[in-house]
């Protein structure tokens, strides 16, 4: 019923997370980069020829918070959907956006220079963007309903790879944060089944 195509040296190892918090069993298809993942079989999957992309029943869900969400509302039995709607959605829109792009642009060099850019990029600067994260983790031990959910797959794999190799700078908050979700058992799962597969993948 799900099929899910990946690699682990992508943004899939944070799909990967979520079917493991989801307990649902699936088949995984892993790809490399230039080859399978441009393949017509696989762009048949997504055009866009990168991964992860999960196939449900024939259905198929890209990107990765999309993945999360999906699979938090397939599956409410395994409890990964917040009763706050607004903090669930608020903050995973958020991680894919302003935070994953002034986390990229920061790192390709790009920097938002004045007040008209930052509004021009429509979400400041990095520091804003962690400003913001930060205030609402100094509040909240995580980002909805006062629990791990979905949210937290997401939002804390974005937190926990940007600090392990430098696109988002340590913080007391951020860290405690992250110490919060980095022992849970489903993603210690998800990264065994990974990182099993990084001697086949090519970079």
């Amino acid at each position: 019923m799900l099929t899910f195509y990946t690699n682990p040296m992508s943004r899939g190892r944070i799909a990967r997370w979520m079917l493991e918090e989801a307990g649902q069993p699936y088949e995984t298809v892993a790809l490399d980069y230039y080859t399978t993942m441009k393949a017509p079989e696989y762009l048949a999957v997504n055009p866009m020829g990168k991964v992860p992309a999960l196939v449900h029943d024939g259905k198929v869900v890209t990107e990765v918070a999309a993945i999360c969400t999906y699979l938090a509302l397939t599956f409410p039995e395994a409890g990964l959907m917040a009763e706050d709607k607004a903090a669930f959605f608020r903050w995973m829109f958020f991680a894919a956006g302003p935070l994953e792009q002034a986390v990229v642009n920061t790192g390709f060099g790009w920097k938002t220079s004045g007040p008209q850019e930052k509004r021009r990029a429509g979400y400041g600067d990095l520091a804003d963007v962690l400003s913001a994260l930060t205030e609402h983790l100094e509040k909240n031990d995580y980002i909805a309903d006062g629990r791990f959910t979905a949210a937290d797959v997401y939002v804390g794999s974005q937190v926990g790879w940007g600090m392990q190799f430098g696109g988002i700078p340590a913080s007391d908050t951020l860290s405690a944060y992250w110490a919060r979700l980095k022992d849970r058992p489903a993603l210690l799962a998800a990264n065994a089944k990974d990182n099993a597969l990084i001697p086949e993948a090519k970079p």
